[in-house]
């Protein structure tokens, strides 16, 4: 089995992944990582040097690749990860998508220091709520088609519902 977090940057995926792996006793994969280690480089530096263009490429690459390889993982995927290059079929053609949908306001607070998101970059907490809210807008019709939404994610959510679609049993 192959699960995909996806949401918003700050929504919780890394955060969530890292336990639900842990309980589910599968490999955590962070895809942003593993770009970042392809890469040489931090996303950030990436976007700068290479642009957002490159960037979306080389994680459309990654995620098939990940998609199309044998054994579980849960992987916690770029917010943009299921909007770029048709990343939202392969993540559902190839195991089962949880959306995480955590309110703005959570984000906001989650950022408010955080340095390393190019695409949320300001001065304050005014301009990152618009620039959320434009990306949620953006995005939501995306994250919509996931197997699962979960809003206000905690882990003891995302595993009753997988019992309650059967995924886990």
């Amino acid at each position: 089995m192959k699960i995909f977090l996806i949401g918003l940057p700050g929504s919780g995926k890394s955060t969530v992944g890292v336990a639900l792996a842990h309980h589910l006793a599968m490999d955590f994969i962070d895809l942003d990582h593993e770009i970042e280690t392809q890469e040489g480089a931090r996303v950030p530096e990436i976007f700068s040097k290479k642009g957002e263009d490159y960037f979306r490429a080389a994680e459309a690459e990654l995620l098939r690749k990940w998609a199309a390889s044998p054994g579980h993982f849960v992987m916690s995927t770029g917010g943009g990860t299921p909007c770029f290059f048709g990343g939202m079929d392969v993540i559902n053609q190839n195991g089962v998508s949880i959306f995480l949908d955590e309110p703005v306001e959570v984000i906001i607070e989650r950022l408010a220091n955080n340095t390393h998101r190019p695409l949320l970059a300001s001065d304050n907490a005014v301009d990152m709520r618009i620039k959320l809210e434009k990306l949620r807008d953006l995005r939501l019709p995306t994250y919509e088609k996931a197997t699962i939404s979960i809003q206000s994610p905690t882990l003891e959510k995302i595993l009753k519902r997988l019992d309650q679609l059967g995924i886990r049993s």
